[in-house]
C-alpha cells in the first residue's frame, strides 16, 4: 500500500504519488500545474512502497535538477554510460537537464529534493554520489513537509536556505561503475551481475564474446578508463555496499563474490576505500555508531 508524505504538495489535484512520480514528472497535459515546476528553489517530495518487481524508468530528464535520497530498498541509476548502486542512506546527484533512467527494488523509501538550477550553482555538474549528515536527512525530510508555495521570507525559507548549505558541503563519493558501450563488455557486465562470484580471466570472457583478451582490454580502457581487474572489483564494490547496507553479514557478501574468505574482501575494500566496510558505512552512510552495527557472519 501506497504511503507518501504532504499529498497536497505533490499535486493540487491530490492525486496519488507512485516512485515514478518521486524519480521525476511524467510528461502531462501542457495546462496541468505540477508540483516539480513550483516557483521555489527546492521542492521536495517523498513515497514509501513495497515493490513486488523491479520499478524502471525509461531514459528521461526534467529542468530541476534532482537528489534522491534512499532510506531503504534499492536504486539504481544509469547516465552517461555509468551506473550508481545507490546504498541505503546515501543519495544520489542528477543535474538538471541530464538524461537518465532508474531502476527501483524492494520495501522503497525515498525522499527527492527538485533543485532550481541557480540554486544549485555550487553542485557537482555531473550525475555523483553525496554522503548524507544526519543534518542532511533530517533537512531533507523536514522540507518534504513544507507547503508548496513555502514563504521564502519566513521560517520555511531560512530552512531551505540552511538545506542548500548542507548539500553544497556535503562530500561526494566515488560510487559510480562506468558502463561501457561496446556490445561484448555489455554482455560481460550482465553475466557479472547475474553471478558476481564469477572468476572468468578477460581472456576466457573473450572467448565466451567472441573477442580476443588484447581488443577487450583495449576497448575497456578506451570507454571506462580501467583494467579489467580495476573494473570488476569498482562493481564489486558497488554490490557490496547495497548488500552490507541492507543487513547481510560481511562474511556472506564475501562469499557472494567470491572471495575466498570474509578477511580477503575486506582487505579489498579497505585498499579501494580507505576504510573496512562496518567504519566506511558507520562514517559515510550512519548506518551504525561503530563496526559492531554490521554483522560478521
Amino acid at each position: 500500500m501506497l504511503q507518501h508524505h504532504q499529498p497536497s504538495q505533490f499535486s493540487p489535484a491530490n492525486a496519488e504519488l507512485d516512485a515514478h512520480d518521486a524519480f521525476g514528472p511524467r510528461q502531462h497535459d501542457a495546462d496541468e500545474h505540477w508540483a516539480y515546476e513550483i516557483a521555489r528553489p527546492v521542492i521536495a517530495v517523498g513515497v514509501e512502497t513495497k515493490l513486488a518487481a523491479m520499478k524502471e524508468t525509461s531514459l528521461h530528464h526534467h529542468r530541476k535538477a534532482q537528489l534522491i535520497l534512499t532510506l531503504s530498498g534499492v536504486v539504481t541509476c544509469e547516465v552517461d554510460n555509468s551506473a550508481w548502486i545507490v546504498p541505503p542512506q546515501c543519495a544520489l546527484w542528477i543535474p538538471g537537464g541530464q538524461a537518465h533512467s532508474l531502476r527501483a527494488s524492494g520495501d522503497l523509501k525515498i525522499y527527492c529534493l527538485f533543485v532550481e538550477t541557480d540554486a544549485a550553482a555550487v553542485m557537482p555538474a555531473e550525475c555523483c554520489t553525496i554522503a548524507v549528515t544526519p543534518l542532511l536527512r533530517e533537512l531533507m525530510l523536514r522540507t518534504a513537509s513544507l507547503p508548496p508555495l513555502y514563504d521564502m521570507g519566513g521560517p520555511d525559507g531560512r530552512l531551505v536556505t540552511v538545506l542548500l548549505d548542507e548539500l553544497a558541503a556535503a562530500s561526494v563519493e566515488k560510487l559510480h561503475f562506468p558502463m561501457p558501450r561496446d556490445p561484448r563488455l555489455r554482455k560481460i557486465v550482465n553475466a557479472m551481475l547475474s553471478d558476481p562470484a564469477e572468476r572468468l580471466t578477460i581472456a576466457e570472457w573473450g572467448r565466451q564474446v567472441g573477442a580476443s583478451e588484447r581488443n577487450l582490454t583495449r576497448i575497456l580502457r578506451t570507454e571506462t578508463g580501467m583494467s579489467f581487474g580495476r573494473w570488476r572489483q569498482q562493481l564489486h564494490i558497488q554490490l557490496a555496499l547495497q548488500h552490507l547496507a541492507q543487513g547481510v553479514s560481511v562474511k556472506v557478501v564475501a562469499q557472494d563474490l567470491g572471495y575466498e574468505s570474509a578477511s580477503a574482501f575486506i582487505t579489498m575494500f579497505r585498499k579501494a576505500l580507505g576504510k573496512s566496510p562496518a567504519r566506511y558505512l558507520a562514517d559515510r552512510c550512519r548506518l551504525g555508531s561503530s563496526a559492531e552495527a554490521l554483522p560478521s557472519s
